[in-house]
């Protein structure tokens, strides 16, 4: 599965993992995606999508 909401194209976040002494390595944040059936132009497909799309009504789901 890619790394990539298909409705708003949020992908994976970069920083830092900041530890008790100040040393930083990088670490990163992936989106929260989910694989659903949705209705893109009028048919169902199965497309990834964020939480958020899916929590928002972006995303109308098919049945």
């Amino acid at each position: 599965m890619p790394g990539k909401c298909d409705v708003c194209g949020k992908t994976v976040g970069i920083g830092n993992a900041v530890s008790h002494s100040n040393r930083r390595t990088k670490r990163t944040w992936s989106p929260n995606l989910q694989r659903v059936m949705a209705v893109v132009d009028g048919r169902r497909k199965k497309i990834s999508v964020c939480t958020r799309c899916l929590r928002s009504g972006t995303v109308k789901r098919a049945l």
